[in-house]
């Protein structure tokens, strides 16, 4: 089993790869990171990290060779299993409005906003919250777990069935977002401990 971690200048790469590894460890499966797109052509998963502004991590994207035309044809076409973390996941969006109109990757429609103040709960959103599924997914085996955000921004899904857990910060939050292949968590599962690593481990054992 070979997963492809993608260095793209943005993300808790060492933390991630820490905890993919340790996830995957039983399993045997070989963690490694990359930022060349010939790399993803040879692997059975992709995660892809991201931690800043929505327009920053996709200009980073972007600025790899060939790698956004190779994650359409292995992720679109070829459908090996996908997992966005955080901006990683907000990347999947058909755009992006974090200082200015971004363009995504649109393989979930929908639109990446900011979270609405109020007088209860700060911005950014940052810490532990419950997360609550409402849709069954093969990585998610609990229907309600607590996990660590970090983000300012909230994925509106346009078609809602690709929402598959939320979380409340006064407002909804989508915590985990899902298309057949493709699977997103705004949170961070690298620094949820336990409930994190089952995540990860389930991605790591989940065939599509």
């Amino acid at each position: 089993m070979k997963i492809a971690l993608i260095d793209y200048g943005s993300g808790n790469l060492q933390s991630a790869y820490k905890a993919l590894e340790l996830a995957g460890s039983y399993k045997k499966s070989k963690i490694f990171l990359t930022s060349k797109s010939k790399d993803l052509l040879k692997i059975d998963k992709i995660v892809l990290p991201g931690v800043g502004t929505f327009a920053d991590c996709m200009k980073g994207l972007k600025s790899l060779p060939g790698m956004i035309d190779t994650l359409n044809e292995i992720v679109l076409q070829k459908k090996k299993p996908f997992l966005g973390i955080c901006v990683g996941m907000q990347l999947l969006a058909s755009e992006g409005k974090e200082k200015g109109n971004h363009k995504g990757l649109g393989w979930i429609a929908g639109k990446v906003i900011k979270i609405k103040k109020n007088k209860k709960k700060k911005v950014p959103h940052m810490g532990w919250n419950t997360v609550k599924v409402i849709s069954k997914h093969p990585i998610l085996k609990k229907k309600k777990f607590e996990s660590y955000f970090v983000h300012s921004y909230n994925f509106i899904c346009r078609d809602k069935k690709n929402i598959l857990a939320t979380c409340d910060y006064q407002q909804n939050i989508t915590a985990i977002i899902g298309k057949e292949n493709i699977i997103g968590t705004q949170f961070h599962p690298e620094k949820s401990q336990k409930v994190g690593l089952e995540i990860l481990k389930n991605f790591i054992c989940w065939t599509y």
